[in-house]
């Protein structure tokens, strides 16, 4: 019978490879983690993982298993807490996933007023790519995601919620020409070097349809995955950029950067938060989505 203990044992051996640091990594004797796996290809009636020569591979059919085991074991974990949090808020984590722009810029703002209500409880936050965010939202790995409304999510599974209006601007170099004019046109950006994230970017496929839509297309592209190192490619005059507003207020307070006002286009994203359909919050949970959905910022 399939228990906690041996989906914690092959979660382990999955990430390692290797029987003997997985033993180590669990406190247990190498035979011990053999026989674990080797009970729970039993059970399931397929190999997990392939042995060739010294080295340790999981099948295909580990490959599909692997998130099942890791959404139980989140979730089991995810009970736990709830169940504690319903007679103590002090304990807990709040996991969030978060894009860039959200998780550096947005978050530790509305983040700052949780942790003065409930400074007890732990905050975690993981801030990567949107591929890697809905990964971890379908294991259980994050309580909710807060990441742009241009991603794509399958929304039969997941219900999104929008919560902020985010303008993009122009930012050019302070001696860039346009830098010292009030507007400009698209027309005047058809010399420029855009630095924008590279093309599987929401940001930049929305960036791109708005082109498209105005009849304009950069001739030049400079691609940088990173919003400081956009922000960087700007102030050293590699280019142009349109970024968030919002990112961008340190910049303008000391010189560093330029915002320019495109005539005849506002760039608007919406910042949502998004989670199962079917999800039960923990406490700790339902006390910061009041904080989203009345975020002042």
């Amino acid at each position: 019978m399939m228990n906690v203990n041996k989906l914690q044992t092959f979660l382990t051996l999955s990430e390692c490879l290797n029987f003997t640091e997985a033993a180590e990594l669990l406190y247990c004797s190498q035979p011990s983690v053999s026989m674990q796996i080797q009970r729970m290809e039993d059970d399931l009636g397929v190999p997990l993982f392939d042995r060739i020569g010294k080295k340790l591979y999981l099948t295909k059919q580990g490959e599909h298993f692997k998130p099942y085991a890791e959404q139980i074991i989140n979730l089991l974990a995810s009970a736990k807490d709830h169940i504690r949090q319903l007679e103590d808020l002090s304990f807990g984590t709040l996991s969030i996933g978060a894009s860039n722009f959200v998780g550096v810029y947005l978050l530790p703002r509305m983040l700052r007023e949780y942790t003065t209500s409930f400074p007890h409880i732990k905050i975690n936050m993981n801030i990567t790519s949107s591929n890697h965010l809905i990964h971890m939202l379908e294991t259980n790995k994050v309580d909710l995601l807060i990441l742009s409304d241009r991603v794509r999510i399958d929304e039969t599974r997941y219900q999104r919620t929008t919560f902020y209006q985010d303008e993009l601007v122009l930012i050019v170099n302070p001696d860039h020409k346009l830098a010292k004019q009030k507007t400009c046109t698209l027309a005047d950006l058809t010399n420029e070097t855009f630095i924008l994230k590279p093309n599987k970017s929401a940001t930049r496929v929305y960036l791109e349809d708005q082109f498209q839509e105005h009849g304009f297309t950069p001739p030049h592209y400079m691609e940088i995955s990173n919003l400081e190192g956009i922000k960087q490619g700007v102030i050293h005059n590699l280019g142009v950029s349109i970024v968030s507003n919002f990112a961008i207020q340190q910049e303008l307070k000391h010189g560093l950067l330029v915002k320019v006002p495109v005539q005849g286009i506002q760039f608007l994203r919406g910042i949502s938060y998004v989670y199962p359909r079917n999800k039960h919050f923990s406490p700790a949970a339902n006390k910061f989505l009041p904080l989203l959905n009345q975020a002042n910022l």
